[in-house]
């Protein structure tokens, strides 16, 4: 049976601890730098240059979002450097050239600046439109917004970054089982799809991606050739558990919940914001710093609750993976395998766990799955 292994653990939670660094430093400078925009000034200055230019809000918005984020973008660089390309490679995880890299970095940009530059677009039509209620229409808007990338992305955006391709006559077995298996569960899929992570990395995933029409089976080629097609099937089983049970709507269903609080407290927020920082209204595009401010700080305080609601979700998959394929030792070892493959603390501190963790620490999964064996001997 496969072990967790002692020099991969201790590697595990040296890696946890530079990124949890990493992430508290990202975002320290995230909120001083849209700061420093508001206390010295220059988000006024800069939406009033813009307004000399040409009289048109459409343009003001872009131009301000273009410019604002482009600064932060640079400033922001070295750490994505660091975090993305130098830690991966430290910790022998990555296998991507730093071309790659940097192309994966330009990708991510265009395709990251086009999406972002039309939610902030929606984003001020709605505050210049709605009135006092903006803050009701941006929860509907983000739902629809967050629905439509779903179905969009594994046919549109995920394909710029990896190449996906039908499982050959070497996994035939191993994809008519998951799809027997999609089926038992009453969810439809386009196909099972290998997907090339070895490219960039050597840890191991898979996905059950895309609403309706576009839901498909995805397995990194780096699962494929690590793991059993038993071990497979029951990491399969869990993310179709998350279809049976429905999670995609409990999920969005609270999303949309906090993302409703969020803004209305925001609305308020932003009304002090609008007298000490000289800005005309809640539509004055110079106000973006102070919008992204006080929505990183709801995020920052809400996220343990974000994370609890997700492990319960998450557990709840486990249990259905568990009872629907009957494989618990597979499903134990294939856990053990994602810890040592993909460099994961199983045993995080409980702090840890309750303030960053979106799935139960592995050391929980494995003890479930063998208690399970343990009741079904057979």
């Amino acid at each position: 049976m496969t072990q967790l292994d002692p020099h991969r653990q201790s590697q595990a939670k040296q890696y946890a601890r530079i990124k949890r660094r990493l992430w508290l430093v990202d975002q320290s400078i995230n909120l001083l730098y849209a700061f420093l925009w508001l206390l010295t000034g220059w988000s006024t200055a800069l939406r009033t240059w813009l307004g000399n230019i040409v009289n048109n809000q459409w343009f003001i918005v872009a131009g301000f979002a273009v410019i604002f984020g482009g600064i932060y973008f640079l400033i922001n660089l070295p750490i994505s450097y660091y975090a993305g390309f130098i830690l991966p490679h430290r910790f022998d995880l990555s296998t991507q050239p730093l071309k790659g890299w940097v192309v994966d970095q330009l990708k991510g940009l265009a395709v990251g600046g086009v999406l972002g530059l039309i939610l902030i677009e929606l984003v001020y039509l709605a505050l210049r439109v709605t009135g006092q209620s903006w803050w009701l229409w941006l929860t509907g808007g983000m739902l629809l917004f967050s629905v439509l990338l779903a179905n969009l992305t594994p046919v549109l955006l995920m394909p710029l970054f990896n190449k996906f391709t039908p499982l050959g006559d070497e996994h035939s077995d191993l994809a008519e089982r998951l799809m027997q298996l999609a089926e038992k569960a009453g969810t439809q899929v386009k196909g099972v799809f290998k997907v090339d992570l070895s490219r960039r990395t050597k840890q191991a995933n898979a996905a059950l991606t895309g609403l309706g029409n576009t839901r498909r089976i995805i397995l990194g080629d780096t699962l494929l050739d690590e793991f059993t097609p038993d071990e497979i099937e029951t990491v399969l089983a869990h993310e179709l558990g998350h279809h049976v049970q429905h999670d995609m709507a409990w999920l969005m269903g609270f999303s949309t919940l906090l993302t409703a609080l969020g803004f209305f407290l925001v609305s308020l927020a932003m009304d002090w914001a609008i007298t000490a920082f000289g800005l005309t209204g809640v539509a004055d595009p110079a106000g973006l710093p102070a919008l992204l401010i006080l929505l990183s700080l709801y995020q920052l305080i809400i996220m343990p609750i974000d994370r609890a609601f997700s492990r319960w979700r998450e557990s709840k998959a486990d249990d259905y993976a568990l009872q629907a394929t009957g494989k618990a030792a597979a499903y134990a070892t294939a856990f053990t395998r994602i810890a040592n493959q993909n460099l994961s603390d199983v045993d995080p501190e409980p702090w840890v766990s309750f303030l960053f963790f979106s799935h139960p620490p592995l050391s929980a999964r494995i003890a479930k799955a063998k208690a399970w064996q343990d009741r079904h001997p057979d």
